[in-house]
């Protein structure tokens, strides 16, 4: 304990198996099975877990099989990790021999915009042309 605040996290067993979304507001390790979504802080998954939702989570550290979007942060993806579907993250590591079946997106990753200022070709006026007499400065 440090000024009076205590760290705790909570644990889904390898017998458990819970039907609906899974929303935690401390860190959370799965080691069953959730047919559902799950939003937490901090998420480490046990290699025999399965997840049928979409994971989201400020970190997640992935051992098991995932079916489902995954936004993270923080995304480790371990060499026993199954993963189908797309993975939307900040920073990434992949362990040799880790799966993925989708698309992967950096969420920094943004498209520039050239459509901001019109261009009017050939409208308004008079082009501007060098000429051999003209004195560039």
């Amino acid at each position: 304990m440090r000024n009076n605040s205590v760290h705790t996290f909570s644990i889904i067993a390898s017998d458990v198996e819970i039907i609906g979304n899974v929303s935690a507001r401390v860190d959370l390790h799965i080691d069953g099975k959730v047919q559902g979504d799950v939003t937490c802080g901090n998420l480490v998954q046990g290699e025999g877990s399965f997840i049928a939702g979409n994971v989201t989570a400020e970190s997640a550290k992935l051992s098991g099989h995932v079916e489902g979007l995954i936004e993270a942060n923080d995304l480790v993806i371990e060499s026993s990790a199954r993963i189908k579907g797309d993975v939307v993250y900040s920073n990434l590591t992949i362990a040799p021999g880790g799966q993925v079946v989708g698309k992967f997106s950096n969420k920094s990753t943004a498209k520039p915009s050239i459509s901001g200022a019109p261009v009017n070709v050939g409208k308004g006026a008079d082009p501007f042309i060098l000429t051999m007499d003209a004195k560039v400065a």
